[in-house]
């Protein structure tokens, strides 16, 4: 079977440019190349490989946990249904704690994941020493596997929020925290059905989302260094709540900082004390 044959069996399953990505993956082609040489043979094994594929998508599975990576930042993750997908927003948080990192500082990822915030934190910001804690003993597994395939050297703690970070104190702490309402309708959409619910929803009905934030907000001062910066990822709607939270927390120089689609994406607070 030709690649035009593979890709018109695909059509009506699936979108059309991630038929495309998947195939190209398949062949260990750029998508440019497939597009240009539609009629290169597909053997057996291939075909299976994508065929597979392409159920397996149609029936919702996220291309990026078909696949097993997803690329964050310019570099590529591994990925699966242990950790969540990492996404285009994100950047916008690795952005702005960025610019907060000056030299040696400590900086801390609460809530790793995949480990791709910490990771890229490490290596666009080489003289930090970045620190990295998850609750789940699984995703912490693929964010050592990352940070290790990128070469990037961090320290890593199992742990729920700060609590094995006693007597530990950053510069910067920043953080991704699972802000989806309980109930909210979005969890039995798309890619969300098949990530990790606690990676998405605090699970506290009535709490909007924000009831890990209130604690991160609560517990940061106890591990800043005075004029280090909190930095967390918050819902469309939470931008307000965010920044009131930090305000009455104690928080100065508190911000919400839009994405690239517009939307505050971002809550940024430093403490003074």
């Amino acid at each position: 079977m030709t690649v035009a044959e593979a890709l018109r069996n695909a059509a009506g399953k699936i979108d059309r440019f991630e038929a495309q990505y998947l195939l190209a993956h398949v062949l260990g082609l750029s998508r440019a190349s497939l597009i240009a040489h539609p009629e290169q043979e597909l053997d057996a094994r291939e075909l299976s490989i994508y065929e597979a594929q392409v159920t397996a998508r149609g029936r919702g599975r996220p291309v990026a946990y078909i696949l097993g990576r997803r690329e964050f930042y310019g570099r590529e993750f591994a990925v699966n249904e242990d950790v969540l997908i990492p996404r285009p927003e994100t950047e916008t948080l690795v952005t702005e704690a960025l610019k907060r990192i000056d030299g040696s500082q400590a900086v801390l990822d609460l809530g790793t994941g995949s480990g791709n915030i910490a990771v890229t934190l490490k290596l666009e910001a080489p003289a930090a020493s970045v620190s990295a804690v998850e609750k789940s003993p699984r995703a912490l597994a693929l964010a050592r596997q990352n940070a290790e395939a990128l070469r990037a050297e961090l320290r890593f703690f199992q742990s729920d929020w700060f609590s094995a970070l006693a007597g530990e104190r950053f510069h910067v702490i920043a953080s991704n925290p699972p802000y989806v309402a309980l109930g909210d309708a979005h969890l039995d959409q798309g890619d969300l059905r098949f990530e990790p619910e606690g990676a998405l929803t605090d699970g506290v009905t009535g709490a909007a989302g924000l009831a890990c934030i209130r604690v991160i907000v609560e517990e940061a001062p106890r591990h800043l260094h005075a004029g280090g910066w909190l930095l967390f990822e918050h819902g469309w709607d939470q931008a307000e709540a965010c920044r009131a939270l930090l305000v009455e927390r104690g928080f100065s120089e508190v911000a919400s900082v839009a994405d690239l689609a517009g939307i505050e994406r971002v809550a940024v607070g430093r403490w003074q004390h």
